[in-house]
């Protein structure tokens, strides 16, 4: 089994509750949108910090177009909002654990672009629809399949720490907009 095909099947309850969760925030609403925007917010930035941190870029050179941080951080800030507090990634040790983390945060953009449609043309949304690198989900998925970590566990054990921190993340903005 690829790492690509064990993540997504010893992930997919975890895609299932964020997906659930980030569903009550209704982003054609500007409150819940900045909501929402806060919420990744508080992960995103760390994370990408911690993949570099991990040496992501020995495995996907074009690492420095991929991030999202500085967009997300625009459209708050356009918003008039602040940027809240970032949660703390966990620790990424590994080839393994970098592609977990990794797959979560690259497969996200598959999931903004679509709820970049419920977002009024009227409110920014830079952080939903990234001008990335040209093919760069095709890129990100043949070098994870083209990937052979020792470890496969570790990447899915990141890939469900990081899917931990949007839950949390989520449910703490969440509960500030009730």
């Amino acid at each position: 089994m690829s790492l690509r095909s064990a993540l997504r099947a010893q992930t997919a309850d975890c895609h299932a509750a964020v997906d659930a969760l980030f569903g009550n925030f209704n982003l054609s609403r500007t409150q819940d949108y900045k909501a929402f925007l806060r919420a990744h917010a508080r992960v995103v930035p760390s994370i990408e910090h911690a993949l570099e941190e991990a040496g992501i870029a020995r495995l996907l050179p074009d690492w420095p177009e991929r991030g999202r941080a500085q967009l997300i951080s625009a459209d708050i800030r356009e918003l008039g909002d602040q940027l809240p507090d970032l949660l703390p990634p966990p620790a990424l040790r590994g080839e393994a654990a970098i592609w977990g983390a990794a797959y979560v945060l690259e497969g996200s953009k598959l999931g903004g672009a679509m709820l970049a449609r419920s977002v009024p043309d009227h409110l920014p949304s830079r952080y939903l629809t990234p001008q990335g690198p040209k093919a760069a989900m095709r890129t990100f998925m043949e070098s994870l399949d083209a990937s052979d970590p020792k470890d496969p566990e570790a990447a899915v054990l990141a890939a469900r720490s990081i899917f931990d921190l949007f839950l949390e993340a989520g449910q703490l903005e969440l509960e500030a907009v009730a």
